[in-house]
């Protein structure tokens, strides 16, 4: 009989999972919108992830965002696991079913990415840290679901998220206004954002 007091995510079947040399376990499992809502609360609710624009909803408001984004074919979010521990949000999107297509051209094989890092510990100050940590994420949404390319949108006045996005190989695109958009209970507000593309040649050369 499992253990009540092992969370959930311990034993979830991952989507993907990569071992690094010299950093760990990554392994991307399917959020579960009930048992996870607590530790993504918290994550949101800091003002360092202002940017994501959560930071005012309540627990069980975050949980129904991602209840509903659960019963979506076209958006999918992940909790990211290193070594036992989760690290990290990953949401990825059909871009020409979302708001950001009324900003870009869309191509075939284009995958949207929201990737939210979790409040760095000790080892996530380390050098190098988030890199990894984005390689391995990359492999899983590049290669594991076969992409062509990958399409960014942080908020314009996030550069550090924009500067890690450059340094990993991303090319800046243009700057856009992404429209409002209706959640249950929840209302987004518009957001100036940086677009951005990684193609999967640039990420994985031949």
């Amino acid at each position: 009989m499992p253990d009540p007091r092992t969370p959930s995510y311990a034993t979830r079947t991952p989507l993907h999972e990569q071992h690094l040399d010299g950093f760990g376990t990554v392994r991307v499992l399917p959020l579960d919108a009930a048992e996870d809502a607590d530790v993504i609360h918290r994550w949101v609710s800091e003002e360092r992830a202002a940017f994501w624009g959560m930071t005012e909803l309540t627990r069980d408001q975050v949980e129904a965002v991602y209840a509903h984004m659960d019963t979506l074919d076209t958006h999918h979010a992940h909790l990211v696991v290193k070594d036992g521990e989760p690290v990290a949000l990953l949401q990825t999107y059909e871009p020409g079913a979302d708001r950001v297509s009324e900003c870009y051209d869309v191509e075939p094989g284009d995958i949207g990415v929201h990737l939210l890092l979790a409040p760095a510990g000790a080892e996530g100050t380390r050098p190098g840290w988030t890199a990894a940590l984005a390689a391995a994420l990359m492999v899983y949404v590049l290669l594991g679901l076969d992409r062509t390319r990958i399409v960014v949108d942080p908020d314009i006045g996030n550069e550090k998220a924009i500067a890690r996005f450059l340094r990993q190989g991303f090319t800046a695109g243009p700057a856009v206004v992404l429209p409002e958009i209706d959640l249950p209970d929840v209302h987004l507000h518009e957001k100036k954002a940086q677009l951005a593309f990684l193609r999967r040649e640039v990420a994985f050369p031949a």
